[in-house]
């Protein structure tokens, strides 16, 4: 499942975390690569373990919980700390899928990534190129959204960026371990959420608003891994 994430930052908090991340120190982008993805990778990541790289992160994953439609989307059980990287002068990222299972970082902990994340800090009209292209059964979707805006999306999915041609692009990436790992599963739970989030706004006494989300959360129960 494919989900667009509208204004999880808004244009202030955007210029707020570049202001922050643009005056860090920038490395190459496969310090956090497995063997197949550093053939493909061309970009530049900030440095992780800095003090701009964690208070950047912690900037993220406070906008993200106040995002319904990533917590519906995502179900998140646990967030691998977000980290930041840019592209310019023709870099991207060829044809790759995700790590299934990534170390956190300073722990002896793992993470199991059901879902991988885009969030665009870059206005779209001030760079060419640098599409996230992502395939599945029904094709090849490109995304290219505003600055603030997210995009996620099963991490097993065969994924790329598009070369960077003019400008740069800057976005924070990270991955989520869903209480639901079975993407099917989630969509159906996505789904059926919209639908009674609708139902309610129209018409909030409704008893069947009470016995979907009877349903919604049974199921969560039934399905959750955690």
């Amino acid at each position: 499942m494919l989900v667009q994430v509208p204004d999880v930052l808004s244009a202030k908090e955007v210029a707020a975390l570049r202001g922050l991340i643009d005056a860090g120190e920038w490395v190459d982008g496969n310090v956090t690569s497995g063997a197949q993805a550093a053939s493909a990778k061309r970009n530049e990541q900030l440095r992780d373990g800095t003090s701009a790289g964690r208070e950047a992160g912690a900037f993220v994953l406070d906008a993200l919980q106040r995002s319904p439609t990533f917590l519906s989307a995502a179900l998140p059980h646990k967030v691998y700390p977000p980290l930041f990287n840019r592209y310019a002068g023709g870099q991207r990222f060829g044809n790759h899928v995700d790590n299934a299972i990534r170390p956190l970082p300073g722990s002896d902990q793992r993470i199991r990534t059901d879902v991988s994340a885009t969030l665009f800090l870059s206005d779209a009209d001030s760079y060419e190129g640098g599409e996230l292209l992502i395939d599945d059964t029904y094709g090849t979707h490109a995304v290219k959204l505003p600055a603030g805006h997210m995009v996620v999306y099963p991490s097993s999915s065969l994924h790329r960026v598009a070369p960077v041609t003019r400008g740069v692009r800057v976005a924070s990436f990270f991955w989520v371990q869903s209480m639901v790992r079975d993407d099917g599963a989630r969509t159906l739970l996505y789904e059926l959420d919209r639908s009674i989030q609708s139902l309610y706004q129209r018409h909030p006494e409704e008893e069947a608003v009470v016995e979907l989300t009877g349903v919604y959360h049974n199921l969560i129960r039934r399905w959750a891994d955690i």
